[in-house]
Parts: C-alpha cells; sequence; structure tokens
C-alpha cells in the first residue's frame, strides 16, 4: 500500500525504520534526484552516527563555481537568475572537499565533468561502469532504498505519474528489486513529486508500478527550481567540427549525440542542411572538401535536406534533440511490432487491404483473426477502434457483421470502410533521460498531445544495447550514426573521455562505450567521435591529437570515424599506417610534423611520408577566414539560444579570452601595464555596470576594471 506523505522528514522516519537504520540508497542520475528527500535523509544520519548512508548514484548536479574574483563578479549575478531557490545536495560540497562524515558516503559511476578532479573521496568512490550495466551493479550492492522525482498531473480527476527525466536505469532496476522483495528482502521505493517536471507518456508513466512504490511525497517546500544547464557557446572551432560530422548523417537514419557545444554545433548544421541548403552547401566548397571526404560522403552521408527524415535514439534527449523534433528533421517514426516496422523501412505504409496483406506474408497475422491481431491492428491504426471480434465474425461499426476471414470477398470490401487514415503510435524519439536549458523543459511541458506521444523516455538497456529483441532494434536503428565526443585522441584511433592521465575520473564511461559497440554490431551504422584538434590554455596551445596516452575510453579495435574541425578521418578496417596518415590530416597543423616523426620513429609510418598539400593549412586562421565570410547566420555564437543576455555574451567572450590567452605571469604584466593606459570605459558601460566594476573601489577592483577593458577590446566584435 503506497503511502501518501507532505512530509521529507516523515519520509526519513519512515525510511530509518524500515531499514534499522543502515541504509543503501540508490537514485537516478542528473535531474530525476528527489533533493528534498535525499537532503532530510543527510541531515538526520549526519547527526546521528548510529546510522549510516550509502548513495548510489551519478551526475550530481551542482551550481558552477568561480575561480577568480572577477570570475565570481560575473557568474554569482547570473547563477542567482538561473538557478533561483534550487535546493542544492547537502551532500555535494563535503564531497567535493573529501569532508563527508564518517558514516556517510557517494558512489557515483559519472560525475559532472571535471568537478570532482580534486577530490579523493570522489576518485576514491567513483564506479566505473557502462551505462547498460549500472542497474545490475546497484542491485549487488544491495541497495534497500530507491529515490527520485517523480511528475504529476490529472486526468480526468486522477492522479497520474511519470518518471519523466529517468525512467533509464530505474526502469531496468525495478524487476531486480521485485525478485528480492519477493524473496523476502525489505526493498523502500520512494518517489517525489514536483510540480515543474514535465510529464512524459508511454514507457515513463508510473501508473500500472505505483502499487511498487511505498512512499508517496509532495512536500510543499520540494517544488523548487528545477536544475538547468544553460547553453554554452559555440566557437568556430566547434562549429567547424559540427559542420563536418553533419554530413555524415544519412538520411532515413537513426542519431545518436550528447550534450555540450560539439553536440549543438550538429544541431545547428543539420539545420542548416535542412533550413538553407545553398547556405550550407556554400560552407562545404569553402572548405574544399578532399576527394575522400566527398566519397564518404556520398556513400554514408549526405549534404541534401532530409526526405525521409531522422529517428532519434539517444542515451539523452538533448535540448538540440527536440528542436530537431519541432522542425521536423527527426520525424521518421518507428513501430515496436516488428513487422510493420519491416514493412516500414523507406516506403511508410498506409492502413489498406495491401498493408494487411503484407502483414500476412510474414505471419504476422492469420487468415482468421484472434483477438492479439485485432489488438494489435488497432493500436497500430490499422483498423479503427471500434472494430470487434464475436466469435466467427468481425462486428464493424453500425453492427455489420462480416465473416472473420481475411480471404473472403465480401469481409475485404467491408473493411474498406474501417481503416485508419494513417498508422499510429509511431515514435520518433526514444530517450533514457534529459537534461538541459529552463526553456527545453518548459517546451516538453507545452508539448501537445500527440508529440509527447511521439518520445518515449524508456529503458535504458533498450536504447543502449542490442540485447533484447534485437529483431526489433536493427530493423528500427538503421543507418544509425552514433555521436559522441572525446578530448583525446591517439594517432592510432584510440579515444580518451572519462579521466585524465594520471588516473583521476574527469566525468565516466557513461554509454560512450554501448554505442561505439553497438556502431560495429549494426549494419550501416557508424560510430562518430568529435574532438577539437587542439586547445588553448593559459596562451599555450596544445594538441588533442597525440601518439600516446596513458588509459583510453574506446579502445583502438573499436576505432571507426573521428571528426576534427580539420575534417573527418574514417579509421574503420584500415592498418595502422593508414590510420595514422588520416588522423595527421585531421590534426592541426603546428603539431602535424612533431605526430608524424614520433610515428616514424615507432615504425608505424614510412620515413619518407609526407603530408599531404590540402592538409598543411589545418590552422585556426583558415577556419576564421571562412567563417567571416560567411557571417552569423552560418556560425552563431548560441544557435540554440541563451540564457546570457547581450551583455553576458560579450563579457563571457571576453572573460574567456582571458583565461585562454593569459598565463598567470602574463595576467599579472597585463595587469600592471593596463593600470597605466587609458580605458575605454564610455564603450564598455553597460559591460562594467553588470560587474560592479563601473566605478572601482581600491587598488584590486581598479586592476579588474583594466583587465577586463583589455579583454572586451581584443573580443570585440
Amino acid at each position: 500500500m503506497t503511502e501518501r506523505m507532505q512530509s521529507a522528514e516523515q519520509a526519513v522516519d519512515y525510511v530509518i525504520e524500515q531499514t534499522g537504520g543502515e541504509i543503501r540508497l540508490a537514485m537516478p542520475l542528473g535531474l530525476g534526484k528527489p533533493n528534498r528527500f535525499v537532503n532530510a535523509l543527510y541531515a538526520r544520519v549526519e547527526k546521528d552516527s548510529s546510522l549510516s548512508l550509502d548513495i548510489y548514484t551519478a551526475l550530481s548536479l551542482g551550481k558552477p563555481g568561480a575561480g577568480s574574483d572577477l570570475e565570481k563578479r560575473f557568474l554569482n549575478p547570473f547563477a542567482d537568475r538561473l538557478f533561483g531557490d534550487y535546493e542544492e545536495l547537502a551532500y555535494l560540497k563535503p564531497q567535493k572537499r573529501s569532508a563527508l562524515p564518517d558514516n556517510i558516503r557517494v558512489f557515483e559511476f559519472f560525475v559532472q565533468p571535471g568537478s570532482m578532479l580534486g577530490s579523493d573521496s570522489a576518485q576514491q568512490h567513483y564506479i566505473s561502469s557502462n551505462y547498460t550495466h549500472v542497474a545490475r551493479d546497484l542491485n549487488a550492492r544491495k541497495i534497500n532504498v530507491v529515490a527520485q522525482m517523480l511528475a504529476h498531473r490529472q486526468e480526468e480527476g486522477s492522479d497520474c505519474y511519470s518518471f519523466s527525466c529517468n525512467p533509464e536505469v530505474t526502469l531496468d532496476l525495478m524487476p531486480l528489486l521485485k525478485a528480492r522483495r519477493d524473496a523476502g528482502e525489505t526493498i523502500i521505493s520512494v518517489g517525489q513529486v514536483h510540480r515543474d517536471l514535465p510529464f512524459m507518456e508511454n514507457d515513463a508513466r508510473v501508473d500500472d508500478r505505483l502499487a511498487d512504490m511505498d512512499i508517496l511525497l509532495d512536500d510543499p517546500q520540494g517544488h523548487t527550481r528545477l536544475f538547468s544547464t544553460p547553453n554554452m557557446p559555440v566557437n568556430i572551432q566547434d562549429h567547424f567540427v559540427g559542420l563536418h560530422a553533419s554530413s555524415l548523417v544519412k538520411d532515413g537514419g537513426t542519431l545518436q549525440i550528447g550534450i555540450g557545444a560539439l553536440g549543438d554545433a550538429l544541431v545547428h548544421h543539420l539545420r542548416l542542411r535542412e533550413q538553407d541548403n545553398d547556405l550550407y552547401q556554400s560552407l562545404l566548397k569553402a572548405w574544399s572538401l578532399p576527394d575522400s571526404h566527398q566519397q564518404l560522403v556520398e556513400r554514408e552521408g549526405g549534404t541534401s535536406a532530409f526526405r525521409e527524415g531522422l529517428y532519434g535514439c539517444s542515451e539523452m534527449m538533448t535540448h538540440g534533440l527536440l528542436t530537431l523534433i519541432d522542425d521536423g528533421i527527426i520525424r521518421r517514426p518507428v513501430y515496436d511490432w516488428a513487422p510493420l516496422q519491416q514493412l516500414e523501412m523507406h516506403n511508410p505504409a498506409k492502413p489498406g487491404l495491401a498493408l494487411l496483406d503484407a502483414l500476412r506474408e510474414q505471419d504476422a497475422i492469420r487468415r482468421r483473426l484472434n483477438h492479439d491481431h485485432l489488438r494489435q491492428l488497432k493500436r497500430f491504426g490499422i483498423f479503427r477502434s471500434d472494430v470487434e471480434k464475436h466469435g466467427d465474425e468481425l462486428v464493424l461499426p453500425n453492427d455489420i457483421r462480416v465473416a472473420n476471414d481475411l480471404d473472403d470477398r465480401a469481409t475485404r470490401e467491408a473493411l474498406k470502410a474501417v481503416f485508419g487514415e494513417e498508422l499510429a503510435g509511431g515514435v520518433v524519439m526514444h530517450g533514457g533521460f534529459f537534461l538541459g536549458p529552463q526553456a527545453f523543459y518548459a517546451r516538453l511541458r507545452e508539448l501537445d498531445a500527440a508529440s509527447r506521444a511521439a518520445i518515449n523516455m524508456t529503458h535504458i538497456s533498450f536504447i543502449n544495447h542490442l540485447y533484447g529483441d534485437e529483431t526489433l532494434k536493427r530493423l528500427q536503428r538503421q543507418d544509425a550514426r552514433f555521436v559522441n565526443t572525446a578530448f583525446t585522441v591517439t594517432l592510432l584511433g584510440a579515444a580518451v573521455a572519462d579521466q585524465v592521465e594520471d588516473g583521476r575520473v574527469l566525468s565516466g564511461v557513461g554509454g560512450q562505450y554501448n554505442f561505439v559497440s553497438q556502431a560495429h554490431e549494426l549494419e550501416g551504422a557508424r560510430s562518430i567521435l568529435m574532438v577539437r584538434a587542439w586547445r588553448e590554455r593559459a596562451g599555450e596551445a596544445m594538441s588533442n591529437v597525440v601518439f600516446r596516452y596513458g588509459h583510453n575510453t574506446i579502445p583502438r579495435h573499436l576505432r571507426d570515424v573521428v571528426v576534427t574541425e580539420y575534417g573527418v578521418a574514417d579509421l574503420r578496417g584500415k592498418t595502422d599506417e593508414e590510420v595514422v596518415m588520416a588522423m595527421l590530416n585531421v590534426a592541426d597543423s603546428r603539431f602535424q610534423i612533431e605526430l608524424m616523426e614520433e610515428a616514424q620513429a615507432a615504425g608505424k609510418l614510412r620515413q619518407d611520408y609526407q603530408i599531404p598539400e590540402p592538409h598543411r593549412r589545418n590552422n585556426p586562421e583558415h577556419l576564421h577566414e571562412i567563417a567571416e565570410r560567411h557571417g552569423d547566420k552560418a556560425f552563431p555564437t548560441f544557435p540554440l539560444g541563451s540564457d546570457f543576455n547581450d551583455v553576458e555574451q560579450q563579457l563571457l567572450k571576453a572573460l574567456t579570452w582571458l583565461k585562454e590567452k593569459v598565463s598567470q605571469k602574463e595576467y599579472l604584466k597585463l595587469g600592471r601595464k593596463a593600470l597605466f593606459e587609458e580605458g575605454s570605459e564610455s564603450d564598455f558601460a553597460a559591460e562594467l555596470e553588470r560587474m560592479s566594476l563601473a566605478d572601482p573601489h581600491g587598488i584590486r577592483a581598479h586592476l579588474y576594471q583594466r583587465l577586463l577593458l583589455t579583454a572586451l577590446e581584443a573580443t570585440r566584435p
């Protein structure tokens, strides 16, 4: 019996009583955490050493932190506006400081990127698991409490609930927990209601699972602002990565992407390909694609607008993917009935006698329909909902009765009046979890019924691998493009995305390995790893293409396609020497010779090899020349909108310039120089006002003003 509670403290009392105070809590990653409940539980255990709390989760979301005082001046007002009264997770700051109480431990399988590099506690308690193995691994740790947020709405006076943003692990975990419950173990399930959480349909609905929920918590203080991730700037380097990747997406295919600026860049250029194909083609022409790339695009991708559209299948449903749905680019429906999906493929099926006959040829239905056949035909809109079967007859509207025999001439003639107008039950997007900006949540909340029904938030095991329903998945995931990011890639094709060279976890493997492996198993699929060819820190440029690295996330035997801002490296099935050549072609030219010599010294590249002439202009200046000729429509800084206002966008560019271009030594030198130069306060009055530096007091504030003016001048539009 589900107990309805309005106090997090009351829920904590129940959990402690039922578990005896030894609590092993599992929560979803990201947005789905019930912060109000877990914070009340944390506070209780922190005060009582007789209790213990182990928390198993991932992607514990915290407000961004600023380093310098200058960054704080920018970030703090923005964060106050963006996050409002968002209730921070109580364990997050102590976890970062490795200062958790002795009776509380936090275990994560994915962390907010870069947030835990300095935390020994987080590094020691990180669990490295493929996303598809998380439910299994949680169950093996003998968790005894599961808790997550739920969306709520009323339908015809009845309360309805949804797992909303996070059904992905929960749906896989529930059968495992039920088996343990049935064996006599105590396991408590807590759902915390949040009124602003978008209600998602299909597999995410909780209705038939509500009986398994021990506590339904609707704490009036639990409806604080949802955590959101603002769209970050997409620079010219990011844009060219996205442009090249967009040409590898095949019309009629399947798309998976991740979060971040590179994903936003890919989405933008897919939209450009569909909505302004002339401009899109001019960008590709300006880059002068080499013959090998053009042949790859012709074989594996495309540059024309989308005639059939795409199907989305991504562990994370992003703001960008929803934008592609709104734009009608992601529009290819899939059906969870393999015979119908087989017929659908590239030629959309229409309800009618021809479709019935085709289903019969596949033995999906028989000459005489049984109740299961009839249910399927009505579910997918082939028959209208008012067709029934009584005995050996089919009962049609107006009580017309015909023989239950699809070969009977009179029956076939009568059925023409009961076919649906079009197929129903199609899904254009399967997702596991979602996270994004506030505008993304608002758009999800306002979806009409048909659009919401076409999105199925579901099991991570369904999305991230092929096992189970493999026949159906292979039919649905035609020409799949699994597009993910890495921060480093080796000349031999191994990719690094989850931890730095000394072993500290940067984020986690998540589902990246799942998708790369899946791309090698699916006919017509490709794994595309997007990587920036170089990075800059404190004025020093470094290559992200290296000869060797201390470990890898994706081993080189699973190498496939690597995309940088300088083009595409097709690595599948190639020899080591061919892979080295392809990777040199997409590396930054400042590092090509050194990389080539390393490969030659290792015997992986012939000694007389030379970088082909077309790839010797791999430099930022070449990219910016092209960008300047095509303008902001081709290369917008915020292609999916922004939470930053115009003034903040300019400040963000200036502060990024200071961070990337200026070393600590040069920072002080620049500061001393700036103090004795005349400024241009009047040109940047709004920016200075926003940073509380319009009228600086004291040497430090004056120095900040001069530094900021220098950066603003350097990044002036």
